[in-house]
């Protein structure tokens, strides 16, 4: 008996930590539909944190570990674009904040984000260009969850909801500006709320700010479904059909200083969904079918997310737009910024080169790794097919070295 209850207490745990990974994505992405076929103890723990002290990169000196780039050099589309976002971003006064890196200097991480753009664009062979990345490059690997370089790579991507400026007898239910309240530092941390007396103090929970109506008129959009209302929220960016047909993109701005809490265990526990085969897809179909619950188990997350209207594609956390399988999150408290990465993992649709231009509230430790997969259903169906281990290299010119 005794080894049952062990057994089903590490089931539940793993549960518990499965979808901490998959539904509290980026805080300026959207959702991942991910269908769990079986739930078994993972061998390694991809969420262990780093010793204190100890990069997330470690240095390749042995040739033999570096690997052979030749199939990713045949695979640039939007690489060029990507880079540019990513030189974007350095060209900002706020990126020196976050180098030097190791012995990576700022000024070392722009022009290789330079000679890496010469590279993609001179229509060289991909042979030829693997042996100029080989030679003329420092190659880093990720030290992973393990130290052994073992990397979890997952996916996500952007829905497309249905949406009306106003309010309608269809379109309901709000999504939020920030209010003026809300601080925030110069990295976007949020600090609390600013009282009358100018001192800062926690922003109520998600429960007491809808009970309150304290948000009652800072609405941008509004939608038909209040469980897509929290999808966005939790996920933080979407795009938005309006009744005249143009598509709005709403970016993440802020939330309310909460940390995020899964609704799924308490669903599970309540019997609402099973804990086989859990998908995000079916909990919107529960939804869907018993509204009235909505509000009854979003509560359980005290987080609650604000946002702003934008244009084009959605912006990672450095605040450039992410690129269909050309953008990754990490952790970017121990990951380079914006930097130029080759993700080596067997998926479906390889991924290949990628800019490191994201992050995640699940995105956290040198075992994790998302890789963006667009927006649609039918990115949806890649992101949920990416759940593989793999390795992650980092790339940095040679200080000696430039590009013809």
């Amino acid at each position: 008996m005794l080894a049952a209850m062990k057994k089903k207490i590490i089931l539940t745990t793993l549960l518990l930590v499965f979808f901490s990974l998959l539904l509290v994505s980026c805080q300026k992405r959207a959702a991942v539909f991910v269908d769990i076929v079986d739930i078994s103890p993972p061998e390694k723990d991809y969420s262990r944190p780093l010793p204190p002290g100890e990069l997330a990169l470690r240095k390749i000196t042995d040739p033999a570990e570096i690997p052979d780039y030749t199939l990713a050099c045949s695979d640039l589309e939007g690489l060029a674009q990507a880079i540019d976002n990513s030189l974007n971003y350095m060209a900002k006064p706020s990126s020196q904040r976050f180098y030097p890196y190791g012995d990576i200097s700022h000024e070392q991480a722009v022009t290789t984000l330079k000679e890496l753009k010469k590279l993609v664009t001179s229509g060289i062979s991909p042979a030829e260009m693997n042996k100029a990345l080989r030679e003329e490059f420092d190659t880093y690997i990720s030290v992973g969850c393990d130290g052994a370089g073992t990397v979890l790579f997952t996916g996500y991507y952007t829905p497309v909801f249905e949406g009306s400026p106003e309010r309608t007898e269809r379109f309901r239910y709000p999504l939020y500006k920030t209010p003026d309240d809300l601080i925030k530092d110069e990295d976007g941390v949020v600090l609390g709320r600013k009282g009358p007396d100018g001192g800062v103090t926690q922003y109520p929970p998600r429960k007491e700010m809808e009970e309150s109506r304290m948000l009652d008129g800072l609405e941008i959009v509004w939608l038909a479904d209040q469980f897509e209302v929290y999808i966005v929220q939790v996920q933080g960016s979407a795009k938005i059909r309006m009744p005249d047909g143009h598509i709005e993109t709403i970016h993440y701005d802020a939330h309310n200083g909460h940390d995020y809490k899964s609704i799924v265990p308490q669903m599970v526990a309540d019997g609402r969904i099973s804990s086989k085969n859990i998908s995000l897809k079916k909990m919107i179909d529960y939804f869907r079918e018993h509204p009235d619950q909505v509000e009854l188990y979003v509560n359980h997350n005290p987080r609650f997310v604000f946002f702003k209207r934008g244009t084009g594609e959605p912006r990672g956390s450095i605040n450039e737009p992410v690129t269909p399988f050309k953008t990754i999150a990490t952790d970017k408290a121990i990951y380079p910024r914006a930097m130029f990465t080759f993700a080596a993992v067997d998926l479906k649709k390889p991924v290949g080169f990628a800019l490191d231009q994201d992050t995640g509230g699940a995105i956290r430790a040198a075992g994790r790794c998302d890789v963006y997969k667009g927006v649609g259903d039918e990115a949806g169906e890649l992101a949920g097919q990416t759940y593989r281990e793999g390795r992650l290299y980092y790339l940095f010119i040679k200080p000696d070295s430039t590009i013809d």
